[in-house]
């Protein structure tokens, strides 16, 4: 199932350069341009405070956003630039980059965890440990994952789940190199101290 894609609301920008752009800040908006996918590149603007929103949510250079323009047609685009005000750190300038369906992307896709009934650590009083909740992979725009799934069942305490034991959907890929882990079942507290004092 593909991960529904957020829209991202703009304008196109009637004029270039400084004078347009600061007639834009003064307006409430942040002046930015979409290039790449083969087309020309558009002057937008975008409103000041829903991007200052999605700023503050995190993960906008990593996130696919779905543009809307007046007067243009819907695409894909992810951002690959923000300029802020050195002294007041307020974005002042976006870069969106369009992305055509079979364009390679970084996003963060989250982890869901299923047959927590099926685990025997779990059963003992076990708890998941969840080292990494998303996991940044690379995917094709156009098929995007909701989310990947690690399968609990036969997990016992003290098993480590690396990314290397889940099957991620075709054409996705880590992109760190090495088998880094996702999770683990880590032993009750009560039980934890009762081995470490018989250890000691």
């Amino acid at each position: 199932m593909a991960k529904e894609i957020p829209d991202l609301l703009a304008e196109v920008r009637t004029g270039t350069g400084k004078g347009a752009a600061r007639q834009a800040r003064r307006e409430g908006n942040v002046p930015g341009i979409v290039y790449g996918g083969g087309r020309e590149p558009l002057a937008i603007n975008l409103n000041y405070n829903e991007l200052l929103k999605r700023l503050k949510a995190g993960r906008f250079l990593s996130t696919l956003f779905n543009l809307k323009v007046p007067g243009q047609e819907d695409v894909r685009v992810i951002c690959r630039g923000v300029q802020r005000d050195v002294v007041m750190d307020k974005p002042t300038h976006v870069d969106l980059m369009r992305l055509r369906r079979t364009s390679r992307v970084s996003l963060y896709i989250h982890v869901e965890f299923i047959n927590h009934g099926l685990s025997p650590g779990l059963k003992r009083g076990g708890t998941v440990t969840i080292v990494r909740p998303e996991v940044e992979l690379e995917v094709t725009a156009g098929d995007i994952p909701d989310h990947i799934t690690v399968d609990l069942a036969g997990k016992d305490i003290g098993d480590v789940i690396h990314i290397g034991d889940v099957e991620l959907p075709e054409g996705a890929r880590p992109t760190i190199a090495r088998n880094f882990v996702i999770a683990n079942i880590s032993a009750p507290s009560g039980l934890r101290s009762a081995e470490e004092e018989a250890a000691g």
